[in-house]
């Protein structure tokens, strides 16, 4: 499962306010409580907040295991 915790920590390590983001890149609400849920945030939102961060994707996102997806042994 993807992960958005790298962007806010991003964001407090900027001391940028989500509702700032929000405006700055042009994003909904709805997106950006998406990151907060841990939902699905297009590619063309991930490419505004790099763009307007000045940063890349891996700044924003990471890749968590589902605990369902684990081998079991």
């Amino acid at each position: 499962m993807i992960s958005y915790k790298p962007l806010l920590k991003l964001l407090i390590d900027r001391d940028i306010r989500k509702q700032d983001l929000q405006k700055m890149a042009n994003i909904s609400w709805s997106t950006m409580s998406k990151f907060n849920k841990g939902e699905y945030v297009s590619l063309e939102v991930i490419d505004r907040i790099c763009a307007v961060l000045d940063c890349q994707p891996g700044d924003l996102i990471e890749y968590v295991p589902d605990e369902k997806e684990k081998p079991s042994s």
